[in-house]
């Protein structure tokens, strides 16, 4: 079968969804390109982001899908409700692994649902369907991501958002399933997650059954291609098996940013302290060893990089997923935090809420310098994040992110 790559288009005022053909000035484009692309030309830039003439676009890689070593990522575009221009937010996924082998190039998502329910998209070879999806609203995302897989069988794809983005909250982030099934790997920055939820549009499911996997053109020169970048990933100390990210995660950075001055102290008002060992990468790995927990760790099949990891509670209890480096910098220093197990949980508060963490651990910062905890309150932290989660009116001052947090509390 000789089907080439489709766009499927999801019509959220309508609940319709249809695949189209690739436009041919699309076909060399592939994740950010992609969306980055069909966002410049198709959304108006004086639309409200949150309204029914943003777009949100989702694509995976070029080669996504195929052989080609630690390419299982995946781009998301939209205007931005943060920031008011084009943003791309990405992750490693076999999400898009599994978007790759369907010849899915594109799914636009375009609209918006006009009640108040919330929908599941699934997405099948053939097609897609809406089911309403009101059950998992106000729910965490790992409880209801065990309750999806149950309902949709262990080998589908999951993209959702979180009760952050139930509340339009601009620091919140789409979430896609790891390898474990855990909600932790996300497309966080510029608050797509509530682009998403204000259509309606509540999970993706991807069943890929029946998928005729990546089309390959020339053989010979894709195998010399992915020997050639095998080889270089391989070799190089930074991404080498042994090397320093498939022994430390990105977290290596953290003791090397800090030597240099630049590693976040108590809301960006220093660059150095010397604690931040205590939550350096090294550190780290050896605690994970410790508990049963798992690293070097793959965010996607086919990554040879593997700087991922799976984080624990003492005793192997309470999987959180990857603890990144700027998830540590952002909810550990920033906040005046140098304790994993304090970070582990702010942490998987962020996965469970569908938080950006980058955005969460700046909104917090500046929530401790306005007042609200003191800089080094952990358990205040994890309390202001509850606020969201009962989207009280803090809640929802907090979930809108970093400035809008400031300009609240009369932090400059």
């Amino acid at each position: 079968n000789t089907m080439s790559k489709r766009i499927l288009r999801v019509d959220m005022t309508k609940l319709e969804a249809k695949f189209e053909d690739v436009p041919a000035d699309f076909v060399a484009l592939g994740g950010r390109a992609l969306t980055s692309t069909i966002v410049a030309k198709e959304v108006d830039p004086l639309c409200h982001p949150l309204g029914a003439y943003n777009k949100l676009v989702f694509a995976p890689g070029l080669v996504t899908g195929s052989k080609a070593p630690t390419s299982g990522r995946l781009s998301v575009g939209a205007k931005s409700p943060l920031t008011g221009g084009i943003k791309e937010a990405n992750a490693g996924t076999n999400f898009a692994q599994k978007l790759g082998r369907m010849r899915i190039a594109a799914i636009v998502v375009e609209g918006k649902y006009k009640g108040e329910d919330y929908y599941l998209l699934k997405i099948t070879n053939d097609g897609a369907e809406f089911v309403k999806a009101n059950k998992w609203s106000n729910k965490g995302l790992y409880d209801t991501y065990e309750e999806l897989y149950k309902e949709y069988g262990d080998k589908v794809g999951i993209c959702g958002v979180g009760i952050a983005s139930e509340i339009l909250g601009a620091a919140t982030g789409i979430c896609f399933n790891d390898p474990e099934g855990l909600p932790s790997r996300y497309a966080g920055r510029g608050g797509l997650g509530a682009v998403m939820a204000s259509k309606g549009l509540k999970f993706i499911i991807v069943d890929e059954t029946g998928a005729l996997g990546v089309e390959i053109l020339n053989e010979e020169a894709f195998k010399m291609g992915t020997r050639k970048l095998s080889n270089a990933l391989t070799s190089h100390d930074v991404t080498k098996p042994g090397g320093a990210l498939n022994s430390y995660g990105t977290s290596v950075l953290v003791n090397i940013i800090n030597e240099a001055g630049g590693l976040p102290q108590r809301n960006f008002s220093s660059g150095q302290d010397d604690r931040s060992e205590k939550v350096s990468g090294e550190v780290k790995a050896e605690e994970i060893r410790k508990r049963g927990g798992t690293r070097p760790h793959f965010c996607s099949p086919g990554c040879i990089i593997q700087c991922s990891e799976v984080w624990t509670k003492p005793g192997g209890k309470d999987p959180v997923g990857v603890l990144e480096y700027e998830s540590v910098w952002a909810l550990g220093p920033n906040c005046g935090i140098y304790d994993l197990d304090v970070i582990g949980e702010l942490n998987r508060a962020c996965n469970d809420l569908g938080l950006d963490t980058i955005e969460a651990g700046g909104l917090l910062g500046v929530a401790m310098e306005g007042g609200l905890t003191e800089f080094g309150n952990g358990k205040g932290a994890l309390k202001l994040l509850d606020e969201v989660k009962n989207k009280t009116p803090t809640g929802r001052i907090l979930a809108n992110g970093t400035a809008f947090t400031a300009q609240a509390l009369g932090v400059t």
